[in-house]
């Protein structure tokens, strides 16, 4: 029997209230069987992942599978030093105390995913949960039935059930989720969905993690090695068919530059895809039928088709294109793209290519190709974007030391790693006060009657940056002094010595 949304929450919640997830151990042996769930079933969600998208094996391995696997061995392997309690430094007045920052789970969380890597995205953010030890309802995508059903009947089999559930449906079930109050949301999808998301959480007050998107500029600079860019720019945009949240969404370039682009990526994608690109097993399809119209849109009035064009609605097929003769008002620059659709808009410099992007909504990514030092470091300081990547497209996402998240528009908050870890965690500070009498007396200052040399005398003792007493230093100290000591002793020794003698 499907339980309702109310039942799946109220049943998370006595779960979590129970005290279950707490526990280190309880969390380990999770992550080790969600990761024992990724090793036993890699073929059905190969599969699944080709029936919704038809993801190639290596791409589908290498974007969904392969991520999974190493940020869950990440997890399980960092767990123990992630959740330790934190001390932070101390000033003076605080020298007799201990302070503290402890790692608390927000409660019950709940997770919306996307359709467009449906494997990663319902799993990457559930594994860091799981570690910071909260309970989690799953709500994968309905767009991508196939991998939905996956995570309907397989977790279940892996996961304790009443700690971790997956609500399957539409817009209805989401909604009816999005009624109930949980202590944290995290959503993955598009900007116009992420606001109702965000006001569903206002009204709970819940926080929320929100991985959205937007159109990510390329700036294409005159003396980058242009093949090498092409091919890394076409690559960002053809993976998974540009339905990828950080996928080059637009280029800007001189007229010069445009060019040869345009003339490199013939080649290119004619060496990459055949004379029929509809025929290579390594393009992936549009997701739907209604995205498959809103995407082909694109290439009717917008500019002038340089390279591709075909699309095949019954087979959801849309071919890599480039279109040049772009306009900034034109329909295709007032969206994010989400296929393998690939604008120019010619600039006169990097000057004009900032002022462009400045004059937009902040996108999730921004590419810069360029061999120019100070031409990079203009952009970067004068540009707002989730995350940049230099002369590379998407390779940033796979490094988990950095955070991945928007800014604006494009979504808050971040996760990856160690970020998901803290994500889903309350830093709560605490701060143990001893009741002897040196610490009483070194802020006995507090107390009436008040004076001025009263304040002084506890301006300083607060003041963290002149008294702040760094703790791991004090066994160099020791030993430093002890050194001195040691060889003031034996001087002193010699010298009687030679004294007596």
């Amino acid at each position: 029997m499907t339980k309702t949304p109310q039942e799946i929450v109220k049943s998370a919640r006595e779960a979590f209230d129970s005290g279950k997830t707490i526990p280190l151990e309880f969390r380990e042996k999770q992550l080790k069987s969600l990761l024992r769930m990724y090793e036993e079933n890699e073929e059905e969600m190969l599969e699944a992942l080709k029936q919704d998208l038809n993801k190639s094996r290596m791409e589908a391995t290498l974007t969904e599978i392969s991520i999974l696997k190493m940020d869950i061995k990440e997890q399980i392997t960092n767990l123990k030093e992630w959740a330790k309690p934190e001390k932070p430094p101390k000033p003076v007045a605080n020298i007799m105390d201990e302070a503290l920052i402890y790692k608390d789970p927000y409660g019950v969380v709940l997770v919306i995913s996307a359709w467009n890597y449906p494997i990663n995205l319902a799993f990457l953010p559930v594994t860091g949960a799981i570690a910071a030890g909260n309970c989690v309802i799953i709500k994968p995508s309905e767009i991508s039935p196939a991998s939905a059903e996956f995570v309907r009947k397989t977790l279940p089999k892996y996961l304790d059930n009443e700690c971790y559930q997956v609500m399957c449906g539409g817009v209805p079930e989401t909604s009816q989720l999005l009624k109930e109050k949980f202590d944290y949301i995290f959503f993955t999808g598009s900007t116009h969905i992420g606001k109702i998301v965000y006001a569903a959480a206002n009204e709970n007050l819940t926080p929320v993690t929100l991985e959205l998107g937007g159109k990510s500029p390329v700036f294409i600079d005159d003396d980058t090695n242009i093949d090498v860019a092409t091919r890394r720019i076409l690559w960002g945009k053809c993976m998974n068919a540009g339905q990828t949240c950080i996928a080059p969404d637009y280029i800007l370039c001189s007229k010069k530059t445009q060019d040869k682009f345009v003339e490199t990526a013939k080649k290119i994608l004619k060496e990459w895809y055949g004379d029929n690109p509809q025929k290579s097993d390594d393009l992936c399809r549009i997701v739907s039928d209604q995205h498959f119209k809103r995407v082909s849109k694109y290439l009717k009035d917008n500019g002038k088709i340089a390279t591709g064009g075909k699309c095949d609605a019954d087979d959801k097929f849309v071919e890599p294109t480039i279109l040049i003769d772009v306009k900034p008002n034109d329909p295709v620059m007032q969206d994010e793209i989400f296929g393998p659709i690939l604008p120019i808009l010619t600039v006169h410099d990097s000057k004009e290519a900032i002022d462009f992007i400045r004059q937009r909504e902040k996108p999730l990514a921004m590419y810069i190709f360029s061999e120019n030092r100070p031409t990079i470091d203009k952009f970067l300081r004068n540009t707002s974007s989730g995350g940049v990547c230099v002369n590379d497209t998407l390779m940033h996402l796979g490094l988990s030391t950095l955070p991945f998240g928007g800014v604006g528009s494009s979504g808050m908050g971040h996760y990856h790693g160690k970020y998901t870890f803290d994500t889903f965690v309350h830093r709560k500070s605490i701060l143990v006060k001893n009741l002897n009498m040196i610490g009483e007396k070194i802020l006995s200052s507090r107390y009436p009657p008040y004076s001025q040399s009263k304040l002084k005398r506890l301006q300083m003792a607060l003041e963290k940056t002149q008294f702040e007493i760094k703790l791991k230093y004090v066994p160099y100290m020791l030993i430093f002094g002890l050194g001195l000591i040691t060889s003031f002793l034996a001087r002193y020794f010699v010298e009687k010595q030679k004294f007596r003698s």
